[in-house]
């Protein structure tokens, strides 16, 4: 069995590292910085080559940050007295457009949009408040080698919309209530995820979009645990671990504990006369808890071995400058 590491005994980040941009709520004299997180970002060198970082001081920040792409390594830190854990993160960026107030697709509606390679973000909670209704994204990742450790991603429909390359979310909260882990070309490592769902009738937790045998996308989510979010009654067997978006859907739960808000089944089909579930991956393996027991729908899968980490982010996975390993599980 997978076992949880421990990650650096509790350090906090309270100070910005050398070279810092800085963000504050408020700046004046002889506490420079910026007010907001966007004016951070445009400061940075589009050019340079050489490796980037913003640091955010506690608050509350009412934007849209868009962080297009850089030649240099960025790396976004949050604010903490324990960067171990996203339980005592202090900086929430948070913003309501979605998909009926804005034009431009899905990526346009997130509150972070995340267009640059080698990319990580520590300790920083991301919100769409816009709810029920219209997909509302908290993170748009957009672009390969991005990493995503101890943080919070907060929505109703299409939490996180993880795209593009390789990804790694360790050690963070994920909410939402529809396809609120989706994309279509990405192949994405979750471990150690709290993933916590809303009051609903129904809901799903994954939509993958492969389209293609050819198609890296992946979805990996590994010693992991579903259940409600605080304070929500969810009944039983509300939720699917996921649908596929497209045919060639592949997603994975593995040594995960299920609550019994997870269906038996399992899985879902797409939709009645679009079920997509032709060439469908829907894999478990070794879950636990009262909603890994039922019988599972016929286009899902027990699996003989775990997946390993090096199938999702590659043979280098372990020397990648977005992969921080002290925020994994040991043995992947």
């Amino acid at each position: 069995m997978f076992l949880f590491v421990s990650i650096s005994l509790a350090a906090d980040r309270r100070v910005p590292p050398n070279n810092a941009l800085v963000v504050r709520t408020s700046v004046g004299k002889g506490t420079p910085g910026f007010t907001k997180i966007q004016d951070a970002v445009n400061a940075l060198d589009v050019k340079n080559s050489t490796a980037q970082a913003i640091f955010i001081f506690p608050g509350t920040y009412n934007e849209q940050v868009y962080i297009p792409a850089l030649k240099s390594p960025l790396t976004i830190y949050g604010y903490t007295q324990d960067t171990s854990s996203y339980e005592r993160n202090q900086v929430t960026i948070t913003h309501n457009f979605s998909q009926k107030t804005v034009d431009g697709g899905n990526d346009k509606t997130a509150t972070v949009r995340a267009w640059s390679t080698n990319f990580k973000m520590y300790n920083i909670n991301l919100v769409n408040t816009y709810g029920k209704g219209s997909q509302a994204l908290a993170l748009s990742a957009q672009a390969t080698n991005q990493g995503y450790y101890a943080c919070q991603f907060k929505g109703y429909q299409d939490t996180i919309l993880t795209n593009k390359g390789s990804h790694v979310f360790a050690n963070s909260l994920i909410v939402g209530v529809t396809d609120f882990i989706f994309g279509q070309h990405a192949s994405t490592w979750f471990d150690r995820v709290d993933i916590r769902v809303l009051s609903a009738n129904l809901g799903y937790i994954t939509a993958n979009g492969r389209d293609s045998a050819s198609d890296q996308s992946y979805f990996v989510i590994n010693n992991s645990t579903v259940a409600a979010a605080d304070g929500n009654n969810v009944s039983a067997g509300t939720f699917y671990l996921g649908r596929p978006w497209r045919s060639y859907a592949r997603v994975v739960f593995q040594r995960t504990t299920l609550s019994l808000v997870v269906n038996a089944a399992g899985w879902r089909v797409w939709n009645t006369g679009e079920e997509n579930i032709d060439h469908v991956l829907f894999g478990e393996f070794e879950n636990s808890g009262p909603g890994a027991s039922g019988k599972r729908a016929s286009f899902g899968s027990k699996l003989a071995a775990p997946v390993r980490i090096g199938t999702i982010l590659g043979t280098g996975w372990a020397n990648a400058t977005f992969v921080d390993r002290g925020y994994l599980s040991s043995g992947v």
